[in-house]
C-alpha cells in the first residue's frame, strides 16, 4: 500500500489512523516506550526544503525503534538525471519504505509504480495527505469529532486545500473554500469531492459559523517569482480578528506552517486562544507514527 493522496484512503482507514495516532500520542506523553519498527529503515527523498516533514518523520522512526536515511536531490543521482524508476527499484532493495517530498505529483506516482516498498507522499505541488491527516487529528482532539462541522479554507487553492477537499469528500464534513479568482483548487479534485464541498465567493461566506478556520501561505515553494502578483491578488484573503468573529466562538484556527504573519494570518490570531497551530504541528509526529506503523509494521 502507498499513501500518495487522501483518496488512497477510505473513511475506515482515516478513522483508524486518527484513533491510533491519539493512542500513540497518549503513550508517549505517559513516557511509555513503543518500538514496533526495530530493524526497519525509512528512506527520505527530499527535492524540496523541509522543517516539519523531515523532523517529524525522522523523530517518528527513531521513537518507533527504526532508523532513517536522508537523501536530497543535491546529494543523489536523481539530481543528476537518473530516471525515477531506477532510483525506486534501487531504494526498494535498501529500505522498508520511502517518503518523497517533491514538485510534480507525477514524480511520486512514478516512484510508487516501480517501488516494491510502501511510498508516502511527504508533499507534492498537488497533494499533502500527511498534513491533512494531522489537521483532522487536531480537529478531533479539539472538537471531539469531525462529524457535522464546517471547515473554512481561506486563501490559495493549493496542495493542502486539495487534500482537505478529498478528506471532506471521504468523511462528509462541510468544507467551504474562499479563493481569489484564478487561484482555485484543481478542477478535477473539486469534481470528485461531492456535495459536502463548496467553492464560496467571499471570505465572509466561508468563515460564517465555521468550526474551523484554515489557511496557508499565499506563495508556496516554487512560486517565489509570483510573490508580488500574489500579494495583490490575495489582499483581503486573510484570517484576522474580524474574520474570526464571523466564525463560531470556539472556532479552531489552523495553519500548516510556515506562516507569513500579517499576510495570510495576523499575529494576534495565530497567537490567540483559538489557535491550534502548534498542536497541529506536533500532531504531524503522531499521525505519521500511525501511518508508518500501518505501512511498515508486521502484517
Amino acid at each position: 500500500m502507498h499513501l500518495l493522496k487522501m483518496s488512497d484512503l477510505k473513511k475506515a482507514d482515516i478513522d483508524g489512523l486518527i484513533e491510533r495516532a491519539v493512542y500513540i500520542k497518549g503513550r508517549l506523553k505517559r513516557g511509555i516506550l513503543y518500538s514496533p519498527l526495530k530493524t526497519r529503515t525509512l528512506g527520505l527523498i527530499f527535492e524540496k526544503p523541509s522543517t516539519r516533514t523531515r523532523v517529524s518523520f525522522e523523530c517518528a522512526m527513531m521513537q518507533l525503534g527504526g532508523s532513517t536515511v536522508f537523501v536530497s536531490s543535491a546529494d543523489s543521482q536523481l539530481g543528476r538525471g537518473e530516471p525515477i524508476k531506477d532510483t525506486a527499484r534501487v531504494m526498494s532493495g535498501y529500505v522498508d519504505g520511502v517518503v518523497i517530498r517533491t514538485f510534480g505529483h507525477e514524480r511520486v506516482e512514478e516512484f510508487a509504480r516501480y517501488s516494491s516498498v510502501p511510498v508516502i507522499n511527504g508533499l507534492t505541488d498537488l497533494h499533502h495527505p500527511c498534513q491533512v491527516l494531522a489537521d483532522i487529528m487536531t480537529v478531533v482532539e479539539r472538537k471531539g469529532s469531525y462529524g457535522g462541522i464546517k471547515v473554512a479554507w481561506i486563501g490559495d487553492g493549493n496542495n493542502v486545500a486539495n487534500s482537505w477537499i478529498e478528506a471532506a469528500g471521504i468523511l462528509g464534513f462541510e468544507l467551504v473554500l474562499a479563493c481569489p479568482v484564478g487561484y482555485e483548487p484543481q478542477k478535477d479534485v473539486l469534481r470528485g469531492a461531492g456535495k459536502s464541498v463548496k467553492l464560496g465567493r467571499t471570505v465572509e461566506e466561508a468563515a460564517k459559523d465555521a468550526d474551523v478556520l484554515n489557511t496557508d501561505v499565499w506563495a508556496s515553494m516554487g512560486q517565489e517569482g509570483e510573490r508580488e502578483k500574489r500579494l495583490k491578488a490575495f489582499r483581503g484573503y486573510q484570517i484576522n480578528a474580524k474574520v474570526l468573529r464571523l466564525a463560531k466562538k470556539d472556532a479552531v484556527v489552523m495553519h500548516c506552517l510556515p506562516a507569513h504573519r500579517d499576510e495570510e494570518i495576523t499575529d494576534d490570531v495565530i497567537e490567540g486562544p483559538n489557535s491550534a497551530v502548534w498542536q497541529e504541528a506536533e500532531n504531524r509526529l503522531h499521525v505519521q507514527k500511525a501511518v508508518l506503523e500501518r505501512l511498515l509494521g508486521d502484517k
